[in-house]
């Protein structure tokens, strides 16, 4: 949870860190690429994050605003629909698709998201919590379905079905979602 400004610059710098560039958003914003709006999405994720857990004062009212409007503008315009406080430091969602990650998801650290995942249910009623481990690989087109856990160092093939808790070190695909292998 980022509660400080010094927990907000660790959390911006892993995620930079993740994209594997130079911060340059100001070019990025002149060609208006996908990785521009991802970029600011997190930006503004993380900001939002921050005021959204820091004690208010009444002058944080304006900037809190600030980042929420910032946060639910571009929330849209990625298509990527990430709850705050549910992601470690350093994620990074591969391309602009829809990504849903609700309120009872929690990702570590280090994790890439390509487009078209679920994070979901199993039952409608049911209460489902999935916690995801550091440094995870989620394909396009997966779906994971909770409640669940999934191990550290895991690789979710595309279009999966994940319904079983995934121990470390593995690589999952298919229909409901079988281990293929544990890597070493």
């Amino acid at each position: 949870m980022i509660k400080s400004k010094e927990d907000l610059r660790d959390y911006l710098k892993a995620d930079q860190a993740m994209t594997g560039k130079p911060n340059r958003l100001f070019v990025r914003w002149l060609t208006r690429s996908d990785e521009y709006y991802i970029r600011a999405f997190m930006v503004a994720l993380r900001h939002y994050e921050y005021y959204l857990n820091k004690r208010r004062n009444l002058l944080d009212f304006i900037p809190y605003l600030f980042w929420w409007w910032n946060y639910r503008r571009l929330k849209l315009k990625s298509e990527l629909y990430i709850m705050p406080n549910t992601v470690g430091p350093g994620f990074y969602p591969r391309h602009r698709g829809f990504v849903r990650i609700g309120p009872t998801t929690h990702i570590g650290k280090n994790c890439s998201v390509m487009p078209m995942v679920l994070f979901g249910k199993k039952l409608p009623t049911a209460y489902s919590e999935i916690n995801v481990g550091d440094n995870c690989y989620i394909g396009t087109g997966a779906t994971i379905l909770g409640p669940l856990i999934i191990g550290n160092n895991v690789t979710i093939g595309a279009g999966a079905v994940v319904t079983k808790d995934i121990p470390d070190n593995a690589v999952v695909a298919g229909v409901p979602a079988q281990i293929i292998r544990i890597q070493e």
